[in-house]
């Protein structure tokens, strides 16, 4: 379910499905790069502004699905206007800064971005641009990540699927909200 926060600002109530954090794990592949599995944090807040902030970590999981190293670290804030055209400003660890363009698909909770400028620091790896689509599904976060350098043509490099991480905090708000609740548990059923 989306809940909606009452000090949202008005203009994010479309972005309102990104809100809080998720956690979740994914598949990296390109060439020239380690291909790998990964989990990866994500985090989508406000603070009553025009804007949703978002910040990712993610790293390199073994076979075991244990954390083995990082991978990746960006963070960013999104902005969406009237007409549903979303934008992002990003920067990634790698020494990356992006300015990504989409729009929020009609009905339902799906966003297509695609770079419109990068901006690299010396020590960045080679990076043209890339596309990226978030959508939401079955109450889960879901994306894919294409890329493109120099020597390779824009190609998927990494995807992940995303569940919302719930605090005790929330889980106790929950608990609160229902009321009283049958002290067998099966008279709920009935």
């Amino acid at each position: 379910m989306i809940e909606i926060p009452s000090d949202l600002h008005p203009d994010l109530v479309p972005l309102a499905f990104l809100l809080g954090n998720w956690a979740g794990a994914g598949v990296s592949d390109f060439p020239g790069a380690e291909k790998c599995n990964f989990g990866q944090e994500v985090s989508f807040s406000h603070d009553g502004r025009d804007f949703l902030e978002y910040v990712s970590h993610s790293w390199v999981l073994d076979a075991e699905g244990n954390k083995v190293k990082p991978l990746e670290t960006e963070s960013g804030y999104w902005r969406i206007d009237k007409h549903r055209k979303v934008e992002v400003v990003m920067v990634r660890d790698q020494g990356v800064i992006e300015i990504w363009y989409g729009e929020l698909a009609h009905q339902k909770p799906q966003i297509d971005l695609v770079t419109d400028a990068v901006a690299r620091t010396a020590a960045s790896g080679p990076y043209n641009g890339g596309k990226r689509l978030y959508g939401y599904v079955n109450s889960d976060l879901m994306w894919v990540g294409e890329k493109a350098t120099p020597e390779v043509e824009l190609r998927p490099y990494m995807s992940a699927h995303l569940k919302k991480v719930v605090t005790p905090e929330e889980v106790e708000a929950m608990a609160k909200s229902l009321g009283d609740l049958p002290d067998d548990g099966i008279a709920f059923f009935k």
